[in-house]
Formats: C-alpha cells, sequence, structure tokens
C-alpha cells in the first residue's frame, strides 16, 4: 500500500522518546508498504538524517518550524479567543498544509498515518482510504499530572492547567474522526475513551529493537547511579529535583562514595550550578554515545512523578540490561513486576532503599538485569509489537475491494 506518514518530529536519529517510537513503526511499516514520510524539521536536524530516513521511505517531505515566545503568546491568545488547545495551534504551520495539499492532490494514498496528536489536524483534511491516528500518550493526562505537580508561583501552572481540559475534549473527537486510533498501553486506551473517544481503540506498546538495544557487560568503577532523558522537559526536571532534595541525601549518607550522573539536552542552569557544589553529582548535557556510562553505570533511576504514555528509556534500559528504580508512574504501561525486572517505589525512604539494594546486592543486581532484558525481548521488540498495524491497514484494502 502506498502510505504517508505524518510526523511532528524527524524520526531520526531515535535519541528521545518520541523518535524512538516512530522509528522502529516507520521501519516496520517501510518492510510491507511504500512509505511517503512528511516531517517538521528544526535547525539541529542534519542532512545525514534525512538520508538515512530517505533509504526506507520512497521520499522524504520536509517543513522548517521553529517556535519563539513571541509566537508562544500569540498562540495563547488565539487560544483564549478560541477555545482550542494551545498545544495544537503552535503546531499549526500553512506550509505544512500546503506541501501535503499539493503531496496528494498528485497523487492517491491508501493510508494517512498521523504520528502523535499534533499532525491529526493534517491528515483529516486529506484523501485517503484510511486515516490512522498514533498516540504516543493521552496527552490529556500527561498535562493534567503536570499541573498538578507544578508549584503554585509557576505561571505555567495556569496555561498547564487550562490546556489539559481543552486538550481532554479536543482528544475525544479527534479519535471520533480518525477511521482507526492506536494507543500506547491499556491506561492510555481507558484515559482517551474517558475522554469521549471511540472503544475500538487498538493497544500497540513502544517498541525497540533489541538487536541493536544489545545486553551491555557492565564493569562500575564504584557505586554509579545514572539518569538519562531530555532535561529541559518539565517532568524529567521536577522528578531529578524531587530525587535530588529527598533521596539522593539519604544514599549518600548510606553509600558515602556514590556518584551520580544526569544525561540529557538542555539541562537547566539550577542542575548545572548544583553539579558545581556537589563532587559526586555530574550533569553531562546531551552526549552522543552514552555507552561509556552505562558500562560504568551501577543502576539507573527514573523518578517521574508525572507522564503519560511509555517510558522509552525504560524499554532501553531493560533491552541494555541495566537495573533500574522507577515510581508507578515512571512504568505506567510497562509489563514490569517489582522484585523481577524492576524496582518500584513512589515515596524518598523506600526509593532510597531501593537504590542501595542494587548498589549492594550483585546477585539481586544480575537478577533484576537479567530478566529485564528477557522481558523486553519477549514483549517490546518492534518485529512482533507492530503486527496489528498489519491487521488495521488490511482493513483499508478490505473496504476498497467491498
Amino acid at each position: 500500500m502506498r502510505v504517508l506518514l505524518l510526523t511532528q518530529v524527524l524520526p531520526y536519529p531515535p535519541d528521545s522518546g518520541p523518535k524512538v517510537k516512530t522509528y522502529y513503526v516507520l521501519k516496520y511499516l517501510a518492510q510491507r508498504h511504500e512509505v511517503t514520510l512528511a516531517s517538521f524539521i528544526r535547525e539541529t536536524d542534519k542532512p545525514e538524517y534525512i538520508q538515512h530516513l530517505e533509504t526506507l521511505c520512497e521520499r522524504v517531505i520536509t517543513v522548517p518550524i521553529t517556535r519563539s515566545k513571541f509566537d508562544d503568546l500569540r498562540f495563547l491568545g488565539q487560544s483564549l479567543l478560541t477555545g482550542q488547545p494551545w498545544m495544537m495551534l503552535r503546531d499549526q504551520r500553512a506550509d505544512m498544509r500546503h506541501a501535503l495539499t499539493a503531496l496528494t492532490a498528485a497523487e492517491p494514498f491508501d493510508i494517512i498515518h498521523a504520528d502523535q496528536l499534533n499532525m491529526g489536524q493534517y491528515a483529516l483534511p486529506l484523501p485517503a482510504r484510511r486515516r490512522v491516528l498514533d498516540l504516543h500518550n493521552a496527552l490529556w493526562v500527561l498535562y493534567r499530572r503536570m499541573a498538578e505537580t507544578l508549584p503554585p508561583t509557576n505561571p505555567m501552572k495556569y496555561l498547564v492547567g487550562r490546556d489539559w481540559k481543552l486538550l481532554k475534549r479536543y482528544e475525544g473527537q479527534m479519535c471520533r474522526d480518525f477511521d482507526a486510533v492506536t494507543a500506547v498501553s491499556e491506561e492510555d486506551r481507558q484515559a482517551l475513551i474517558e475522554a469521549g473517544a471511540r472503544d475500538d481503540i487498538v493497544v500497540i506498546p513502544i517498541a525497540i529493537d533489541t538487536d541493536q538495544q544489545a545486553f551491555i557487560p557492565r564493569r562500575p568503577s564504584g557505586p554509579h547511579i545514572i539518569h538519562i532523558g531530555t532535561m529541559y522537559w518539565p517532568p524529567n526536571i521536577a522528578g531529578i529535583t524531587w530525587f535530588l532534595d529527598q533521596i539522593y541525601p539519604i544514599i549518600k549518607r548510606r553509600v558515602p562514595d556514590v556518584r551520580f550522573t544526569i544525561i540529557g539536552a538542555r539541562p537547566p542552569a539550577s542542575l548545572v550550578e548544583r553539579a558545581q557544589s556537589d563532587p559526586s553529582l555530574t550533569v553531562t548535557g546531551y552526549v552522543d554515545d552514552p555507552l561509556p556510562y552505562f558500562q560504568d553505570a551501577s543502576l539507573m533511576v527514573v523518578p517521574l512523578l508525572a507522564g503519560g504514555g511509555m517510558r522509552v528509556k525504560i524499554l532501553n534500559a531493560l533491552s541494555q540490561g541495566i537495573p533500574m528504580v522507577t515510581t508507578t508512574v515512571g512504568c505506567e504501561g510497562i509489563a514490569v513486576t517489582h522484585g523481577k525486572d524492576i524496582l518500584i517505589a513512589d515515596e524518598p525512604d523506600p526509593f532510597a532503599e531501593a537504590v542501595i539494594r542494587l548498589l549492594n546486592d550483585a546477585e539481586l543486581n544480575a537478577y533484576i538485569a537479567q530478566n529485564g532484558r528477557r522481558t523486553v525481548e519477549e514483549r517490546y521488540d518492534y518485529r512482533q509489537v507492530c503486527r496489528p498495524l498489519d491487521e488495521i491497514y488490511q482493513a483499508a484494502a478490505l473496504e476498497h475491494r467491498g
């Protein structure tokens, strides 16, 4: 079939959660269909990224997108006037609409596959046998949780608090307007139904390539905790701040020679300054190859207090055999079991105790690592996980013949 995949972020390299999710869906589809990719690009996207995607796709069409505080304020004004979610308005671009209108007028597509809610607005007006909305999370839940965790003095609290209510209505309507909808977890599926979505949403978990995310032999040079994630994303910042304020001091008292490394793009200045005054703390910013840090890691922490969908960093760590401690929110949507392939704690003292156990108990550390690898091999390899897309796409062929 001829497939038009619409993405809000260029899905290569797969170095963040949204990119990983989309890249392996694209890789699966490209093995079975003729895929045209239309994606927004940023200044940081390099020509070689597009060249790689061209090896998978029939064609890659890109549209530049930039954001600014001025534009954000303008879109906020539009949101206040129209009642549309600010998050959706800020990704409206006439250049993308014009490019897609010209493309679909020149050639027909069997499937238009909108990746993430932001791209749904572009898919609906376009002609196709079937339109598929591929949701990475129930966005309204993510923003509600974020609003609940932001302090009252944060000016974003009002904006996010207002937007999640608008997103709930918008997300439910978009799900009803598409021919098929996918969600990454049963929790998200139920949240979307609560928002008024159709009840035949198909759950397709986020998947990875377990061959590429191979088991990493670790040789820690001492007790070493790592965290990896985009450090400009508010839930990640809030979670790490919680860990540093309430959990890490407990660990340092019990394990005085412990080290903590935070890996991820654009860390806030407050975090960088904190590392300058604490010799046990390292903030690297973005790194091209985190493998040396993983090889030296005793464990990974994902201290997430708000979020939605699935955490790709957890899937990657499971596949690479890195034991971890996370919260219930952190591992939401992933079929893991506390004490078997992961440790889960939601309060500071139990979280610290779980970390200390993995630092001090080599047998438990290896047990969690091996079981984690087994879990992701059995449940989250893209060659298995993406198979329900075959049925969704086949329905378009059956409808056409009928």
